[in-house]
């Protein structure tokens, strides 16, 4: 190979590395507005079985929780929470055993739905994913599927 078509090609492999560097991202953490942290940590801690982390304000407003994957949900004690909610605007969680996960909302009596508002009913998605939806105790919408 010629010197030209050698650095015509070796500026194309750096190029393809530097914009895929620039282009690539991920999630730090998602924040959510709640009325309530202790009922909200309640929630998120028990029925969706969240680990809490550490969480540097230490001002009784804040709660961290792994999410995996080096992410983070912040839930955020706050007034004026929306009023209103949208089940399209939603948070998701892929769950490894979503019958155990379904059988624990059933055992405390916890409401789930399918897409479509079925009471205790599963969506099973176009591409055999399985998903449900509950509401945070602030009305806020989860999406659990199995595609973990």
């Amino acid at each position: 190979m010629t010197q030209k078509p050698m650095k015509a090609l070796f500026t194309f492999l750096l190029l393809g590395i530097t914009m895929s560097s620039f282009a690539q991202i991920k999630v730090n953490h998602i924040a959510v507005h709640v009325s309530n942290l202790n009922s909200s940590k309640e929630f998120y801690q028990k029925i969706v079985g969240l680990e809490e982390i550490e969480e540097p304000f230490k001002d009784g407003v804040h709660a961290w929780y792994d999410i995996g994957g080096g992410a983070a949900l912040h839930i955020i004690e706050a007034p004026n929470v929306p009023t209103q909610i949208s089940k399209v605007n939603h948070l998701c969680f892929s769950m490894k055993d979503m019958d155990a996960f379904i059988k624990t909302l059933e055992s405390t009596n916890y409401p789930f739905e399918s897409w479509p508002g079925e009471k205790g009913k599963v969506t099973i998605r176009v591409d055999g994913i399985r998903q449900i939806y509950i509401q945070d105790p602030d009305g806020m919408w989860l999406e659990i599927n199995d595609d973990y």
